[in-house]
């Protein structure tokens, strides 16, 4: 069977104006020596006002601009694809400018919309998202890539093969429609050495534009695989700046350990507790199609540094505990026991919503209340009145933070929970919930989101790891 690599590549891994494109063009060419390749390009940076942004962020501001009566610009956009065009031959370049020029038109028209009726929302939102950032960058690099003798082409949006239901500004991904449209996808796969799309974004079975949520790009790659696991041997490769380690080297300074191999679960724990690995919902989709297919974390600069993520992994030899992690912005949702079950069908089957974990029950004046944590606090007040329709009387608490520790093993390490519970409370903070259950080997630690509370406890933990012994 035919090797297809799904490899993505982020705004980071883009860099700045198009300043790591070079590297970009010499990982796809190590690529498809042996594999047909799909690349999925996220937004690009630029820098504006001394500062590295995404496109993504300058055309939601020029969004809010427009909403609020000012006359939205695209001058900013344009002057880094400006700059990205320097690195497109004179034989592709007309062509490359005029999508520029095309896609743009597109977007400031969404723009123009957005300023016309007041609200940059839905559809007008994803428009402008869509044709100033990951479409156009999907056509720019198919040109980039053309101009470096590589056989290749770019997904137009009117074959898009990534289906998605009606929620616009937070889609989801519908397997059997997106087979229905994978056709003309599928004819670039055979006929070039390599096919470049637009992550983050689809469109409904109405061809109605909508987005994923921020780091979507994850998703439409493993969406892909899901797609083309069947007909090629896939793989999916997210293409970093580093491939995963311990903790957060932006919180965790020295001491670091490289990490291998993650399970599926692992993998989403880590990226839904705050590790910038890969988007937890992309791994939850792969599962939920019955998919398994291996996933590379590939350090761009070296890529012989790789943590690879299966399914089922093989014995492992290292330290059980991988990863320290945490978040931010975290609220509990108390709740009835005989009122949560609704609630929780409901995020399933109606808001498809799934980064939330249910922490150990308690019993009060003779009632057993459940207890969510949600890993997004934003989310909980965007829904505010949907939860408590479903308990009038349960409580949402905000302000907190959760430090985790991933290892789908960690039932081998002897006194772990006593010993990150102390390490906490010698840093200084006030545990305000534990909840360590051995049937999912998890180890869960609330505390205040306050001043730099998650950062210490992260710090903490991770240096008393490697002190403590395991079976």
């Amino acid at each position: 069977m035919t090797r297809l690599v799904v490899a993505k590549f982020g705004g980071s891994a883009i860099g700045p104006n198009g300043s790591f494109i070079p590297k970009i063009i010499q990982r796809v060419n190590e690529l498809k020596k042996d594999s047909k390749v799909i690349t999925v390009f996220s937004a690009p940076l630029t820098i504006h006002n001394g500062k590295k942004r995404s496109l993504t962020d300058i055309i939601l501001e020029q969004g809010d601009n427009a909403k609020n009566g000012i006359k939205p610009t695209l001058e900013v956009v344009k002057s880094a694809y400006q700059k990205i065009l320097e690195i497109v031959n004179s034989e592709n370049r007309e062509n490359c400018e005029n999508e520029i020029k095309n896609h743009l038109e597109k977007a400031q028209k969404a723009l123009d919309d957005a300023f016309e009726s007041k609200e940059f929302a839905d559809e007008v939102r994803s428009r402008a998202l869509a044709f100033s950032g990951e479409i156009l960058m999907s056509h720019v690099m198919n040109h980039i890539l053309r101009s470096n003798g590589i056989k290749s082409d770019a997904v137009n949006f009117e074959d898009w093969p990534i289906i998605t239901d009606n929620n616009i500004e937070f889609t989801n991904f519908l397997t059997a429609e997106s087979r229905e449209r994978m056709d003309k996808t599928a004819e670039l796969v055979e006929k070039n050495e390599v096919v470049t799309i637009g992550g983050f974004i689809g469109k409904t079975v109405d061809n109605i534009t909508t987005t994923y949520e921020r780091g979507g790009s994850d998703r439409t790659a493993a969406d892909l695989g899901i797609l083309f696991h069947k007909k090629y041997q896939t793989s999916v490769d997210f293409e970093k700046d580093s491939s995963v380690v311990s903790a957060d080297p932006k919180i965790v300074e020295s001491e670091l350990r490289e990490v291998n191999q993650l399970s599926y679960n692992e993998a989403r724990l880590a990226g839904m507790f705050g590790m910038k690995i890969l988007d937890p919902i992309a791994i939850k989709e792969i599962v939920e199609n019955g998919v398994d297919m291996p996933i590379t974390i590939t350090n761009m600069k070296n890529p012989g540094k790789i943590t690879t993520i299966k399914r089922e992994l093989e014995k492992q030899k290292g330290h059980p505990i991988k990863i320290v992690t945490g978040k931010e912005n975290c609220a509990i949702f108390r709740i009835e026991t005989n009122s949560v079950q609704k609630l929780l069908t409901s995020l399933e089957k109606d808001k498809r919503y799934s980064e939330f974990v249910i922490l150990s029950p308690f019993t009060k004046d003779g009632i057993e209340f459940s207890r969510i944590l949600f890993l997004d606090g934003e989310y909980v007040k965007r829904n505010e009145k949907y939860l408590l329709g479903f308990d009038p009387l349960a409580t949402i608490t905000y302000n907190r933070g959760v430090i985790t520790l991933i290892g789908d093993e960690m039932w081998r390490v002897q006194q772990v929970a006593s010993r990150t519970s102390a390490k906490i409370g010698e840093s200084g903070l006030n545990i305000l919930n534990m909840d360590a259950q051995e049937e999912t080997s998890r180890i869960i630690i609330v505390v205040e989101d306050a001043d730099d509370n998650i950062r210490k406890a992260i710090k903490a933990i991770h240096q008393e790891i490697s002190d403590i012994n395991f079976i």
